[in-house]
């Protein structure tokens, strides 16, 4: 690889869409201020190609903090006693709904833990009720791991996107950040299952989680590549006070913009989020999220009662910006460097 540069390195990956996993790691590896500059400029490029100065809303909706699983950096895993659980009732959901489309949001997110009372059933009944009161809407469920069948059900039910984050595409280290009965092939194999069923479907990964390597992150991007998801939510790993890795050091909000710019170039159509947890961990996350190449942002839906319960990792900001009612402050903010918060389902653009 020493015959490399990596502003070659980009400008290949630019023209192709590809590199070899050895590649992204020479990429992740020797980036420096000059190579950055031209990656954020030819990702801002390409982005703007596609989809203009537009930035899609999502309202996020926190249904549950309820989970069945252990994951060792997750805030709201089954071990962790000291967590205020709670879960939201249909009525609260369609509220919530209620309360952002009048606020512009044209997809509503459903989020939670692995939680069992959310059953088909359930699940079924309130995508039917948001689907007839605003069919101009898109339904996103992000609820963990499914059966096949189950994922085909909700999808036939109306749900548009599912959201499965695979936090890792190694399965040495997926093994490292959670528990012996949670697989990786289990993971992979659900967003397989999503993607042959017709959702547009998202995965993701945490930047800077404990045990990641340069490797690690290049076979995320090579996984990214080859899968070609619609949607891929980064965010840095920022660590939670009652997990297993409460001592780690939090992720990179430097490196996390890098690798936003580097999946606009692997995919240019694909829907990219500036995340909570880039926003979390920098007051000006988000927004340099966005001008690295993402063009999603997902302010949160969730009821005021409950935001602070919904605590993946220590101090995640919910309200300003954060919140859904912080629109005009987001507005104005992305209004000031040229881009536009756009009233829209934010479908993916293909080319």
């Amino acid at each position: 690889m020493s015959h490399y540069d990596n502003n070659t390195l980009i400008q290949k990956l630019a023209e192709t869409h590809s590199l070899s996993l050895s590649e992204y790691q020479f990429l992740i590896t020797h980036r420096d201020a000059d190579s950055s500059r031209f990656l954020t400029a030819l990702a801002a490029d390409v982005r703007k190609k596609i989809y203009g100065n537009r930035i899609f809303i999502r309202g996020l909706i926190e249904i549950s903090n309820i989970c069945k699983n252990d994951c060792l950096y997750c805030g709201i895993r089954k071990s962790n006693t000291k967590c205020r659980r709670y879960r939201l009732t249909h009525d609260e959901i369609l509220n919530c709904c209620r309360e952002g489309y009048a606020l512009g949001f044209r997809t509503f997110v459903l989020q939670g833990g692995e939680d069992g009372a959310f059953t088909d059933d359930t699940l079924c009944q309130i995508i039917k009720s948001i689907k007839q009161e605003y069919p101009d809407c898109a339904v996103t469920l992000s609820l963990g791991e499914r059966s096949f069948e189950s994922f085909r059900t909700l999808f036939d039910t109306g749900a548009d996107r599912y959201l499965l984050r695979h936090e890792t595409a190694d399965a040495d280290h997926y093994a490292l950040l959670h528990p012996s009965n949670m697989q990786f092939q289990s993971r992979m194999q659900a967003l397989k299952d999503l993607k042959a069923i017709g959702y547009q479907t998202g995965c993701g990964f945490m930047v800077g989680s404990p045990f990641q390597t340069p490797l690690t992150l290049a076979k995320d991007l090579k996984f990214i590549e080859e899968f070609a998801p619609d949607m891929c939510g980064i965010g840095p790993f920022l660590p939670h006070h009652a997990t297993p890795f409460a001592k780690y050091p939090a992720g990179s909000a430097e490196l996390t913009c890098f690798l936003l710019s580097v999946i606009r170039l692997i995919r240019p159509n694909i829907l990219l989020p500036a995340t909570t947890a880039l926003g979390s961990l920098s007051d000006d996350g988000r927004l340099e999220g966005i001008l690295a190449g993402a063009n999603v942002i997902m302010p949160n839906l969730s009821p005021q009662s409950v935001r602070a319960d919904y605590q993946l990792y220590d101090n995640k900001k919910h309200s300003g910006s954060e919140s859904a009612q912080g629109l005009s402050i987001l507005k104005h903010q992305f209004q000031s460097v040229g881009y536009e918060i756009v009233t829209d389902r934010g479908d993916i653009y293909h080319i």
